[in-house]
C-alpha cells in the first residue's frame, strides 16, 4: 500500500523518522558497515538526530548520477518500464512501520509483473572490497532489496543497478557496471527471517528497550 507521497524532501524525512525504511535495514539487524543497531535505536526512538548526510562528496555523487544510472539501466532493458516517484513511500500491509521509497517501479511490459529498480554508485578504494561485489550482493544493500521487497508486497522481482567506481594500478579512473537480478520466490526465506528480526528491533522500538551498545562486524 501506499503510506504517504510526501511532495518536498522535509515532509519525507518526517515522515521517515516514524518506521524502518531500505536504508535502516541493515543497522536494524547488524550488518550495516557504518551505523550500528545501537545508534538506529537511538535515532528511532528521538534520543538523537539523525546525521544529514546530504553534503557528503559520495552522497552528492550518488544522488546526481541517480537518474543517469537509471536511464543506463533502461537502455538495456527494452522490454521494461520505469516510473519514478522521489518521495513516495511504499508499506507493508500488516506492519506499516516497514516502509520504502524505491528509485524506480519496474514492469514487464509482456507479462506486466512487477518489480523494485535500486540503483547504487559505490567506490571501490582497496582490492578486498571487489569480493563483496564478485557474484553477490555486499550484505547491507541485500538487506535492504529484501526489505524494499517486503514493503511492496506488489513487487514479484527485483534489480540491483550497480555503478562501481575505481582506480587502475596505472591511476587510471574507471567506472563498471553491474547488475543484480533476485525473484521473490529465490529469496523467500531470507525475507521471513528479515521479517521476524525487523519485528524484533521494532519491538525494542516502540517498548523503550535498549539494545547494546555494539559495533557491528565489518
Amino acid at each position: 500500500m501506499i503510506l504517504a507521497d510526501p511532495k518536498t524532501r522535509e515532509e519525507w524525512l518526517k515522515e521517515r523518522a516514524k518506521g524502518i525504511g531500505g536504508s535502516d535495514a541493515g543497522a536494524a539487524v547488524g550488518c550495516n558497515p557504518w551505523k550500528s543497531k545501537h545508534a538506529l535505536w537511538m535515532e528511532k526512538t528521538g534520543r538523537v538526530i539523525p546525521e544529514d548526510i546530504g553534503d557528503k562528496p559520495a552522497v552528492k555523487f550518488g544522488k546526481l548520477a541517480e537518474e543517469h544510472v537509471r536511464a543506463l539501466f533502461l537502455l538495456d532493458h527494452p522490454e521494461l518500464s520505469c516510473e519514478y516517484h522521489e518521495f513516495r513511500m511504499y508499506a507493508n500491509d500488516k506492519n506499516p512501520w516497514m516502509y520504502a521509497t524505491l528509485d524506480g517501479e519496474l514492469t514487464e511490459t509482456e507479462t506486466g509483473r512487477r518489480g523494485i529498480y535500486e540503483g547504487k554508485t559505490t567506490e571501490i578504494k582497496r582490492s578486498e572490497q571487489w569480493d563483496e561485489w564478485d557474484g553477490r550482493i555486499p550484505q547491507h544493500y541485500y538487506v535492504q532489496l529484501l526489505h524494499q521487497m517486503l514493503a511492496c508486497e506488489w513487487a514479484d522481482f527485483a534489480v540491483l543497478f550497480a555503478c562501481i567506481r575505481y582506480t587502475t594500478k596505472d591511476g587510471d579512473r574507471r567506472m563498471m557496471m553491474r547488475e543484480y537480478p533476485i525473484e521473490r520466490k529465490d529469496v523467500a526465506e531470507d525475507m521471513e527471517w528479515l521479517m521476524m528480526q525487523e519485528i524484533s528491533f521494532w519491538h525494542k522500538i516502540t517498548e523503550d528497550i535498549e539494545p547494546p551498545d555494539t559495533l557491528p562486524e565489518i
